[in-house]
């Protein structure tokens, strides 16, 4: 098979590997389609983020669907021909924030595509996977699987979004209008936000950002003293969702976010120098979120009823022999909202 391997920054290959044995339990999933998500970025554009440090070649992707192609021995509920999205989350079961139902901290966790561990856990751009069944949800075979690959961005959100509380009659900012940042506002809107506004630096996304459901989608770079006006009175919103990663946007929200508000960091970025005394004065809730467990079968239903559509978000599906085109585009903000790979092209 064909499978996606980067070797360091910049250096993104084709190349063949073993599909690998199929074992008890397991499943063998061709995957058709494959979302190029913004940690895949980082390796390829800076060989890693923060700590994390590609040193070995690695399959990039975890964003991935396809059709179950063969099943091993006591699978059930699984048929050859399923359509599939597929769960890259594959904690050990049995440390002990698995046992707290805290699987998204897995001591032994192997999340596909991740240099968090060496060796790396390679990823499932691969024209064929090897799976456990338990990280396939079926899904109907009408829904295209260029949707079902929104599962685990969407179920990344939904994480987040429990982290807030209740967003009914809430105003809520989202900064950081990329892939996540506007499935935040579509799942927002669903969930009974009262008003939700927008920041970013880049128009295009905010023009999809207005489509998803934002009531105002401001450009902090061209209008920098827009956010000025929710200042007032010590601050406007009651949620914060930052999608960015950017210092800038932290420290802006916790000027307009209201005392006692909610601030979810989503974003991933480097160190960030955060003015401790009004978190303290306006007691600021800051929370971090990280991956997700539960919510990625949450999410593959969501987008399968429509309650969440990702149709809008998606702008370009390219085959596997153009994927260092994909990666390049998809770095490129003003372009695209999200990428995804062709496997079976």
């Amino acid at each position: 098979m064909k499978a996606i391997v980067i070797h360091a920054a910049g250096d993104l290959r084709i190349e063949d590997r073993d599909i690998g044995a199929l074992g008890p339990g397991e499943v063998e999933v061709r995957i058709k389609a494959g979302g190029i998500c913004g940690s895949d970025l980082h390796y390829f554009n800076h060989g890693g983020f923060g700590a994390i440090r590609l040193v070995d070649p690695m399959i990039l992707g975890h964003e991935v669907a396809g059709v179950i192609a063969a099943i091993g021995q006591d699978v059930r509920d699984i048929s050859v021909g399923d359509h599939v999205a597929v769960n890259p989350s594959r904690p050990c079961g049995t440390c002990r924030f698995c046992q707290q139902g805290m699987q998204n901290h897995c001591l032994g966790m192997r999340f596909y595509g991740s240099a968090m561990r060496r060796p790396h856990i390679d990823g499932a751009f691969r024209q064929t996977l090897v799976a456990d069944a338990a990280q396939c949800i079926v899904v109907r075979p009408d829904l295209s699987l260029n949707e079902a690959a929104f599962a685990e961005p969407l179920a990344v959100v939904l994480h987040g979004l429990g982290k807030a509380g209740s967003l009914i009659g809430k105003r809520v900012l989202v900064t950081g209008c990329g892939p996540i940042g506007n499935l935040v506002i579509l799942a927002a809107r669903l969930s009974g936000a009262a008003e939700i506004v927008a920041t970013d630096i880049v128009d295009e996304a905010l023009v999809v950002a207005a489509s998803a459901g934002a009531d105002r989608a401001i450009n902090i770079a061209s209008r920098a003293d827009a956010l000025d006006v929710f200042a007032q009175n010590k601050g406007t919103f009651d949620v914060m969702f930052e999608a960015s990663g950017n210092e800038a946007a932290l420290r802006s929200g916790l000027n307009i976010v209201r005392p006692e508000g909610t601030i979810v960091q989503l974003g991933l970025g480097g160190d960030v120098l955060i003015p401790l005394n009004t978190i303290v004065a306006k007691e600021i809730v800051l929370k971090g979120t990280f991956r997700f467990h539960e919510m990625f079968a949450v999410a593959a239903a969501m987008i399968e009823s429509r309650r969440i559509d990702v149709r809008q978000l998606l702008t370009d599906v390219l085959p596997i022999s153009e994927a260092v085109s994909g990666f390049k585009l998809a770095s490129d903000r003003k372009q695209a909202m999200k990428v995804q790979i062709d496997f079976s092209a």
